[in-house]
């Protein structure tokens, strides 16, 4: 089994992959995106350090995904706290023309060696919601990230989940969650992913042809 935990920048991604992975005994995957040396250059400059920023990622999280994950899945069940089919919608987003041209031609090469999640979690959130949690982790280098940006990631996240097929979505509304401080979101999450999971977003190897959305 392979969980996918999705969503915009401050949405709480990581700190629900460390919450779940206990009641679901697995194994976790986490993001290094902190070695990304062009990140605090990119929220100072967009437009200059976009192509040097995402191509780092594209080939880090494939070099990472491409060992991790199968590696992973033969000890236990894994949770993942970014998926690597995002990379490409931060690129959209970031660059254009020649530059887009090239990066999707090298992310549709490396993405067919990729495991794909059996379940991907989107966690959503207003961007308004996303910049005070932002705010309140206080990263140096997310200081200067403009709300604009936000916005936007956001409505491309929502655009991105709502066409998504294979593998299966799961929606789940956060802004009057705190699943960090209050045991019993947590619960209702677990809950939620459990049901999913249940309804056949897990049936290796099986091919999985449709998606859930559900919406609180």
């Amino acid at each position: 089994m392979y969980i996918a935990i999705e969503g915009v920048i401050g949405v709480g991604k990581t700190s629900l992959v460390r919450l779940l992975q206990p009641t679901f005994q697995a194994e976790i995957l986490l993001e290094v995106f902190e070695e990304n040396p062009f990140l605090s250059h990119f929220y100072a400059d967009r437009a200059r350090f976009a192509f040097q920023t995402q191509i780092f990622f594209l080939l880090s999280r494939y070099h990472q995904q491409r060992r991790a994950v199968p590696e992973a899945l033969v000890r236990a069940p894994l949770i993942a706290d970014y998926t690597f089919a995002k990379d490409a919608l931060f690129a959209g987003i970031n660059l254009a023309g020649d530059e887009l041209e090239l990066y999707d031609s090298l992310h549709n090469a490396l993405a067919e060696k990729i495991p794909m999640p059996d379940l991907i979690v989107y966690l959503r959130a207003s961007t308004d919601t996303l910049m005070q949690r932002i705010a309140r982790r206080d990263r140096t280098y997310e200081r200067q990230m403009e709300r604009a940006y936000i916005h936007q990631l956001n409505t491309a996240y929502d655009d991105f989940f709502a066409r998504r097929q294979p593998p299966r979505v799961l929606t789940i509304e956060t802004g009057d969650l705190d699943f960090v401080g209050r045991a019993e979101d947590l619960r209702l999450i677990e809950a939620r992913i459990r049901l999913a999971l249940e309804q056949g977003a897990y049936q290796a190897p099986l091919p999985l042809v449709d998606s859930i959305h559900v919406d609180d």
